[in-house]
């Protein structure tokens, strides 16, 4: 099958990274596939490439979805990336595509969603911990606190993926915050404090769409390591159900992903009620062999 690659200007130019893209045409001029490549300009993601090809049904297995991978491979090396990164469905046809390109699994996703009509009974505070909870940028006498608090996710397991340490100052963490009011999107966080020092220990952020119907999304739910084994997260994950539930009484769910190995994480979701509904590979190619994807 003859197929023409043609490379495009992706207009998804976000702060912190941009996309290039190639659309694939028949002999005919008609689409059949394309394919993005999110390129990071953060340091400590600058080594990793996202992929995304997308074949249509009636085109697949006829050569369209390599001769793009090679392209946005070739491109990925050009731009001094390390790794290539493309998340796809565990039972997935692309899946066995990746795997015959020399991809290997980085890290496994568990997918889960809450059905909020679920009654979520309240949860007692953990002794020495207080609560505290805002919609949007958070209010500037805990700026300071809720930014240092970031680093609780930097032991999160990302399995054979190397994320590296993600820094954040107080303008990055109001710039989040604006970047989900700008979409019209709704930020909602419930954190625990120390009372002993008033610093926040444990997080949990959630977005709302516009119109506060369908579902939500958990952004992350963080505790810092001093403070884990205290009911922490449970808690404030409860108090934030409770919270979207009486804000947006037609907010049908919420939905959240947990890596496989986060076992903490995974239980305290099943006792809130979460049911898992995919499971998702985040699939790797090491580009640091001088060596194309395998044919």
């Amino acid at each position: 099958m003859s197929i023409q690659l043609t490379p495009l200007t992706d207009p998804d130019y976000r702060p912190f990274s941009r996309r290039i893209a190639w659309l694939a045409a028949d002999a005919a001029g008609n689409p059949v596939g394309s394919a993005f490549l999110r390129l990071h300009s953060r340091d400590s993601l600058a080594h990793l490439a996202d992929l995304e090809i997308t074949v249509h049904p009636a085109e697949r297995r006829r050569g369209v979805g390599s001769q793009l991978l090679y392209a946005a491979v070739a491109a990925a090396r050009e731009q001094h990336a390390q790794l290539v990164v493309a998340e796809i469905g565990a039972d997935s046809p692309a899946y066995e595509f990746l795997v015959r390109h020399g991809f290997t699994i980085g890290l496994t996703l568990i997918y889960s969603r809450l059905d909020l009509r679920t009654v979520v009974a309240p949860v007692p505070p953990p002794a020495g911990y207080r609560l505290a909870s805002w919609a949007g940028v958070v209010p500037d006498e805990l700026l300071q606190t809720f930014t240092d608090a970031r680093t609780a996710m930097d032991d999160a397991p990302t399995g054979a993926i190397s994320y590296g340490a993600d820094s954040w100052d107080t303008a990055r963490t109001r710039q989040a915050a604006d970047a989900v009011a700008r979409r019209g999107e709704h930020l909602m966080t419930v954190a625990a404090l120390d009372e002993s020092t008033g610093e926040i220990v444990a997080f949990t952020e959630l977005v709302v769409p516009e119109d506060g119907k369908s579902d939500a999304q958990n952004y992350g739910t963080a505790v810092r390591p001093a403070h884990r084994g205290h009911g922490l997260a449970r808690w404030i994950k409860t108090e934030q159900i409770r919270w979207a539930q009486s804000r947006f009484p037609d907010l049908a769910g919420v939905l959240t992903d947990t890596v496989d190995t986060n076992e903490p994480m995974r239980r305290v979701n099943a006792a809130l009620g979460y049911i898992p509904t995919h499971t998702n590979h985040r699939c790797i190619l090491d580009l640091t062999p001088a060596q194309p994807p395998r044919p």
